[in-house]
């Protein structure tokens, strides 16, 4: 696994990167969060750090700092390694390379692999490709500009909240509980679709778990589960899914939403080892641990895991 030690200053000099002409637009910032956020090994504490390097313009002269870091960080052929590692899941976060592209990234590659200065300067073509199809993939909304934001952030709110709309309906949920909540289907809809089977046992857990921690009544509560189904089974953006859910619930939040993804994996009578390693990245990208994630495992019966 990478650790923070490559990984923190290889993510400031991309940040570095995407501030060298001095403005970053609001859709970039999301973009690069997205891509940053699910780099493999950054811990909530690194990520807290980070977002402070984003918010704010890196000049020329912390630029020429934070690649001194990262040249320094990279002093052992595992580092490099490492940093190899999370530039290609950079690249590749969505979607197939072009040519161009993967020339680029390996150039990036190896100037890291000789230690070589100029790789700030290479970053600049891959970081515009990569959040370029970071906006491609985040930005297939209706041309209802009301809504646009919301679709892109968060489809799954957005369907819950028209649907609602159209048919009447008064839901005594908080509007950021209703986030939170269209999120969490989304992330139990992955689990329960990872084997490509989705059993009713597993949408009745869903519903209950929605029922349970939202009180919604039975009606609504199946409604956010039909949702986060089909808007997952349409492609939902999982990068942007797991990024808002992680910035609106608190680390004793998402341990506990541990124990619910497991119930719904185990809803068609147990957990199998394809829903397991999907929490188990699930745990990994919301910046949990291995003892958390395996505390959570070991509460579902054993006959069931």
């Amino acid at each position: 696994m990478a650790t923070s030690n490559i990984i923190m200053p290889l993510a400031k000099v991309m940040i570095a990167t995407a501030w060298a002409d001095g403005t970053i637009q609001n859709d970039e910032i999301n973009n690069l969060k997205d891509l940053l956020f699910h780099l493999h090994g950054m811990t909530a504490a690194d990520w807290a750090e980070l977002d402070i390097y984003i918010e704010a313009p890196v000049g020329e002269a912390e630029r020429e700092r934070l690649v001194a870091e990262l040249q320094d960080s990279l002093k052992s052929p595992d580092d490099r390694a490492q940093a190899l590692a999370a530039i290609d899941a950079l690249a590749n976060a969505d979607g197939a390379l072009s040519a161009e592209e993967q020339a680029a990234v390996e150039e990036i590659k190896a100037a890291i692999q000789e230690a070589n200065p100029g790789v700030f300067g290479k970053m600049g073509k891959l970081l515009g490709n990569s959040t370029k199809r970071r906006s491609q993939a985040a930005a297939q909304a209706p041309n209802r500009e009301l809504y646009l934001d919301d679709f892109t952030r968060n489809k799954i709110f957005y369907s819950v909240s028209r649907r609602l709309e159209l048919n009447g309906d008064q839901i005594q949920v908080p509007e950021v509980e209703l986030r939170r909540m269209s999120l969490a289907g989304g992330l139990m809809a992955r689990v329960a679709l990872v084997d490509g089977d989705v059993q009713e046992g597993e949408r009745d857990t869903m519903t209950q778990a929605i029922i349970r921690y939202w009180q919604l009544p039975e009606l609504q509560a199946a409604l956010v589960a039909e949702i986060a189904f089909s808007e997952l089974a349409k492609g939902m953006d999982y990068y942007r899914l797991s990024r808002e859910f992680f910035k609106l619930t608190t680390e004793a939040e998402r341990v506990r939403f541990l124990d619910v993804l497991f119930a719904v994996a185990a809803g068609d009578g147990g957990v199998s080892y394809q829903e397991t390693e999907e929490i188990r990245a699930i745990a990994n990208v919301q910046k949990l641990t291995h003892k958390q994630f395996i505390d959570a495992k070991l509460k579902v019966p054993e006959d069931k895991r």
